[in-house]
């Protein structure tokens, strides 16, 4: 077995323990393992098919649309992990279902964000592409978060996500026994006068691994804080789920109508 892509006796990738066959092409990606055993609730037909460490994974239907579902867990080093080895068994589109926390007024907790883009401040992602490389959502993926929200009536925020590398002074918060460096301070302003949205910790390590790779790659996050308003509350995330669901049968309708049509590129029309 090489050391470079391990991989167990059987031939499962050796974190996420899973191999050629096992899951589908697109793949839901949440933080934690317990939200995708409601994203299988959610869908029309589903199992849970196995759990290693923070991966716990799962495979189902929603419609004709095939789709699986693997955890992520916090933070973008585990994140990454995930894309490489479901990248190596097949997956070709990954849609990251989060929770975030808003740093504008209007976004309320409860609303939904798709990212087109997201600021690099994870870390890992520094470990693939030069510093200037763009952290970019696939216009596909966000045209069918766009109109399942839509679709859906659900209240939602088209924007710039920044993914940071810790919860608490990555995201502006003071650390233990109130440790907060200047940089810190700053920095929840700073972002909120760029128009940047939200918080997470992972879409941009999605969004440039997919890119550096030429996938697919979407992010939608329910907004569990507000930190203008300071506010908290765990609601939209079921919202997320669905919103997740229907853009993955909205865009494998929109490919199928483009591999009829002979398209490279399609873009649909009301």
């Amino acid at each position: 077995m090489p050391a470079d892509r391990p991989r167990d006796e059987s031939g499962r990738a050796y974190h996420i323990g899973l191999r050629e066959g096992d899951i589908p092409d697109v793949v839901l990606m949440p933080g934690d393992p317990d939200r995708v055993n409601r994203i299988v609730e959610s869908w029309d037909a589903g199992e849970i098919i196995g759990q290693h460490r923070e991966y716990r994974a799962a495979r189902g239907r929603v419609g004709t649309s095939e789709l699986g579902a693997l955890s992520h867990g916090i933070g973008a080093g585990s994140t990454a992990i995930a894309v490489e080895e479901l990248a190596e068994i097949g997956v070709r589109r990954f849609l990251r279902v989060g929770s975030s926390g808003s740093i504008q007024p209007d976004v309320d907790t409860g609303d939904l964000v798709i990212a087109v883009g997201a600021v690099r401040m994870e870390g890992v992602s520094d470990q693939y592409v030069p510093d200037g490389y763009p952290a970019v959502a696939d216009p596909r993926m966000v045209h069918a978060l766009i109109a399942a929200c839509q679709e859906l009536g659900y209240p939602f925020h088209v924007g710039i996500t920044a993914s940071s590398a810790s919860f608490h002074l990555g995201q502006g918060r003071p650390g233990y026994g109130g440790y907060f460096p200047s940089r810190a301070r700053h920095l929840v302003d700073d972002l909120r006068q760029a128009r940047v949205i939200n918080f997470d910790m992972e879409t941009a390590t999605v969004f440039t691994l997919a890119s550096a790779f030429g996938l697919v790659a979407g992010s939608i996050c329910a907004v569990y804080a507000n930190r203008s308003t300071n506010r908290f509350s765990q609601d939209g995330m079921e919202r997320c789920i669905a919103a997740a669901n229907r853009a993955v049968v909205i865009y494998d309708a929109w490919e199928r109508e483009r591999r009829e049509r002979g398209l490279s590129y399609f873009i649909p029309h009301p």
